[in-house]
């Protein structure tokens, strides 16, 4: 009897060995490192409508898990398996299965950074937003370039780009194109405090205005300390009713941006962005000026020169004149300068 009892308490005492080191393994599995990557950590992608079945798939192939069954099981004691939520998320190296669930099943993603500037075109933002965040560029461009949308937020197809302010912004991988047009609308609302919009008054310019002036500064020159003074001889011809003559818009008309050299013939095309034949302002913005441009306008040098042109050394700088026969002087030694270095075009 005693006998039997001893065997009893030592198959008892075993499978509570055998239990604890159980439990003690998979305690281990859960809690111990279970990432391994060749990098500090990974970035893995969650689509929206993913179920469980594409994030462990997901999690696989970038190494994330190494045992599928002990994750899942993971997952279902935490209620996760029904509640995949899309997203970036960001994984170091070494986490454990257990960090891992809480981290996919709070949502705690990691925001992607998104910087635009130098934008000419709204389908060039589409494509630069499509790269980065998980809608593709066509879903951006149908939205940016429909007129119901435009409408909408007070544009029309010519000045909607005016609505984008350039900077560095963060936005959640999932973020849909409607919601980046509200997170813009909020954008443009900051940037355009009561001081701005006070200086546009003065100026005798609505905000739209601004940026299309301030989309022509930009285009004019590569100089920032250039930029005030331009803006300056614009807004000068504006109060005298001279035209802009500003060689950009031809170039926007044309569909030339990359020319270096307008040609005589260029100002003869039929188009409300030429500035030549037509006063005042174009219809629009053409690019999306970087807010320092904008600030240029806003700013404007005061002084009463009426015409700029590149200088001939091609430093990027421009001479400045009140006279058009001086203009003609500096022209001509520009024109020559390009001639010089075979530009013709």
């Amino acid at each position: 009897m005693a006998r039997r009892r001893r065997i009893a308490a030592g198959t008892a005492l075993v499978i509570l060995v055998l239990l604890a080191v159980a439990g003690w393994w998979a305690w281990v599995r859960v809690t111990g490192p279970a990432a391994h990557f060749k990098a500090d950590s990974a970035v893995l992608f969650i689509p929206r409508g993913a179920d469980l079945d594409v994030v462990v798939d997901s999690l696989q192939r970038i190494g994330a898990i190494q045992d599928e069954t002990a994750f899942r099981w993971l997952c279902d004691r935490k209620k996760y398996t029904t509640n995949v939520k899309p997203g970036r998320y960001r994984i170091p190296d070494g986490m454990s299965m257990n960090a891992l669930v809480n981290k996919l099943r709070s949502g705690e993603q990691e925001p992607v950074r998104v910087t635009f500037n130098g934008i000419r075109r709204l389908p060039e933002l589409a494509g630069k937003l499509g790269r980065v965040l998980e809608p593709d560029s066509l879903a951006f461009v149908r939205v940016l370039l429909d007129g119901g949308t435009q409408r909408k937020a007070g544009y029309t197809p010519e000045t909607f780009i005016a609505a984008f302010v350039p900077n560095t912004y963060e936005f959640w991988w999932t973020t849909t194109p409607e919601q980046f047009l509200e997170r813009m609308r909020k954008e443009h609302a900051r940037f355009w405090s009561a001081e701005r919009k006070a200086k546009a008054a003065e100026l005798d310019l609505s905000p739209v205005e601004v940026v299309t002036l301030a989309s022509i500064v930009q285009a004019e020159t590569v100089k920032r300390t250039d930029a005030p003074r331009i803006a300056g001889v614009y807004l000068n011809r504006l109060r005298i009713g001279m035209p802009l003559q500003a060689d950009p818009t031809l170039k926007f008309a044309l569909g030339l941006d990359s020319i270096s050299r307008v040609l005589n013939a260029d100002k003869e095309v039929v188009s409300p962005y030429n500035t030549y034949k037509n006063l005042g302002l174009p219809p629009g913005p053409i690019n999306m000026p970087e807010t320092s441009m904008i600030d240029a306008v806003l700013d404007a040098e005061g002084h009463d020169y009426l015409y700029f042109c590149a200088r001939a050394d091609l430093s990027g700088y421009s001479d400045f004149s009140r006279s058009y026969e001086q203009h003609l002087v500096n022209a001509r030694k520009y024109q020559r300068a390009l001639n010089q270095r075979g530009i013709f075009r």
